[in-house]
């Protein structure tokens, strides 16, 4: 007997991988009713404890921090700060798992794997899902599909339009496309864990293995670049400097393959197979094949799992390409943007290439809203490395932070479109989705808050102490990072004696209020991801980011009373929104009783509702 159910829903998201969780958390939390399927029992996708790779984005490792993810992505980072120091995968998957369960408009089907859809003149009608854990068949609508599986499967059970390999140099014009078009493709890898026992571990291959010589391996770092005379006296601690973890203690990404067949997609399972003889294969290369320092280092994990980075790009009313990357491209239709170098790998197989060709990006570049609608479709929006780009411009596009920032993007244009009773995803009111993006921390190069609702707008602030530099009318000034010179944010002086220091605020006139929120300054200079590597597990400070405001107060006054108060306590978010019932006041107070160690309370932004 088939178990089978008919649901219904506003917003469905299939991939619950990082970008499918932004999209579907944005639109829960902006009143669409939401599904998320997803075909794993972790969340994460590539991020997950099934695969562990960083995120990484547009601030390239920060070497551009100003360019750090705000939004969810930032959200979930921190969330993982707060409980997970010892940068353990499993924590982080309970972390998105708990993101995704308690948004009361969002619905979870995980095991769960879309294997057909179905559409009519443009628009996608249902979706049919088995869930391999319960054995039950769904059939779901909706208003709003967003194919956020990677490798657009969605949009493919559609017949939507995609792009595999490389478009030759005449399409696009791009600099460095081939003269012709080819079906070059970047691979899958598998990640892998290493530990320092302290002690002589052998190692014996419990796989047939690939054998690699170290000419092979010429271009592909897999040891500290030293003599083999100066390894032998070489003390463990030297080692780890030396490698400055950036070798065996973490799985290589440049192990990778691309398959050969026209269908990278159909070639998962050799591919993976091969690579899991190319990873034990490079470890007993290390381990046995001469003197690379590892005597030491035992495999602690070694993933099963590969991950993707490239296999169908959907055709979307815009394909972003190379030429909008490298020349820091502006959008009016701006809802993301990006700033990780064109970073194209080759295969494993390839010793005579180095394993990655990249070309950097200075700044950043806007992705368009266009880039995430599907040609030809009403309902259906792409997001993640198969959104709608060249293959340059993907290489570039397709890390996971800027993933996420096009995932919220989706998700919140989705919830829009559906309170707007809307018919075509390109309905939405651009100017209000990227108003609506900057209220929930989303960053967009040359674009402020110009809320006409926000009510701190047109108060009066005035503050208990200010730094030099940092006054308080930055509060209102409508951005939220450190833009060159401009520091767009308030900093009171240190604090004395645990004597708070505050915020007074008159509002134009009576009104009634129901949302303070605020932007914290959450310390962008410094690294934040979950990582297996040691490098930027070492750029990273123990615990909550000590600039994040801990606990304040905030009252309601009418009148000179206090009408309304509410004491927050342990606060670890960068984005906070208090919600009151909704009360007449003329000011607003907030007391900063403390942070997380820094002396100064440090604000962005202050809004009013």
């Amino acid at each position: 007997m088939i178990n089978s159910y008919e649901k219904n829903y506003d917003f469905v998201v299939v991939g619950g991988g990082i970008t499918g969780i932004c999209a579907a958390v944005a639109a829960a939390r902006n009143g669409a009713k939401t599904a998320l399927i997803h075909e794993r029992p972790v969340l994460g996708g590539n991020a997950s404890s099934e695969i562990r790779m960083h995120i990484c984005g547009a601030n390239s490792n920060m070497k551009k921090p100003e360019l750090t993810e705000g939004g969810i992505v930032h959200e979930l980072m921190l969330s993982n700060k707060r409980v997970n120091d010892s940068f353990n995968f499993s924590i982080w998957d309970a972390v998105l798992f708990d993101t995704v369960k308690k948004e009361k408009n969002l619905t979870l089907y995980l095991n769960t794997t879309m294997h057909k859809a179905e559409s009519e003149n443009g628009i996608i009608t249902k979706i049919e899902c088995y869930q391999l854990t319960t054995e039950r068949h769904f059939e779901i609508t909706a208003k709003f599909f967003a194919d956020c599986t990677g490798n657009g499967t969605l949009c493919t059970f559609a017949d939507a339009g995609f792009k595999t390999g490389s478009e030759a140099k005449s399409e696009y014009n791009e600099p460095h496309a081939p003269e012709t078009e080819n079906n070059n493709r970047m691979g899958n890898t598998l990640l892998f864990k290493a530990i320092d026992r302290g002690h002589p571990v052998k190692f014996i291959p419990p796989v047939e293995v690939i054998h690699f010589t170290e000419e092979q391996l010429k271009f592909r770092k897999h040891a500290p670049d030293i003599s083999p005379e100066i390894m032998k006296n070489i003390t463990p601690e030297e080692l780890r400097v030396l490698f400055g973890g950036y070798a065996q203690d973490y799985g290589y990404w440049w192990i990778e393959i691309c398959g050969e067949k026209e269908n990278i997609i159909e070639e998962y399972e050799d591919i993976r197979d091969q690579l899991v003889s190319a990873v034990y294969g490079v470890w007993d290369h290390i381990k046995n094949g001469g003197e690379h320092g590892a005597q030491n280092y035992e495999l602690a994990w070694v993933g099963m799992l590969p991950g993707v980075r490239e296999s169908r790009r959907i055709v979307c009313d815009y394909m972003l390409t190379e030429n909008d990357v490298l020349n820091n491209r502006r959008f009016d239709d701006k809802v993301a943007y990006g700033g990780w170098d064109i970073d194209n790998h080759t295969n494993l197989f390839a010793f005579d290439k180095k394993p990655s060709f990249i070309y950097p990006v200075e700044g950043s570049y806007d992705i368009p809203y266009r880039s995430y609608c599907v040609k030809d479709f009403k309902n259906l929006f792409v997001g993640g490395r198969c959104m709608g780009a060249s293959k340059l411009a993907m290489s570039s596009t397709r890390v996971m932070g800027t993933c996420a920032l096009g995932g919220q993007a989706v998700g919140t244009a989705a919830a829009m479109l559906c309170k707007d009773n809307a018919d075509d995803i390109r309905n939405v009111d651009i100017k209000l989705l990227q108003q609506n993006l900057l209220k929930d921390d989303c960053y967009l190069p040359d674009v402020i808050n110009l809320d006409a609702a926000d009510l701190a707008k047109n108060a009066v602030i005035t503050a208990s102490s200010e730094e030099d530099g940092y006054p308080a009318t930055n509060l209102i000034n409508g951005t939220t990072r450190k833009i060159g010179d401009e520091t767009n944010a308030w900093h009171s002086k240190p604090l004395v004696d645990n004597t708070p220091e505050n915020l007074l605020i008159r509002l134009e006139k009576p009104s009634i209020v129901s949302t303070i929120q605020f932007v914290f300054d959450s310390d962008f200079n410094t690294e934040k991801k979950i990582t297996l590597s040691s490098t930027r597990q070492n750029q990273q400070k123990i615990g909550v980011p000590t600039e994040l405001v801990r606990d304040f107060k905030v009252e309601l006054i009418k009148d000179g009373k206090t009408v309304c108060t509410k004491d927050i306590k342990e606060n670890f978010q960068r984005l906070v929104k208090i919600k009151f019932e909704k009360t007449q006041c003329d000011t607003v107070r907030i007391d900063f009783l403390n942070t997380w160690g820094d002396p100064c309370i440090k604000v962005f932004e202050l809004r009013i509702y």
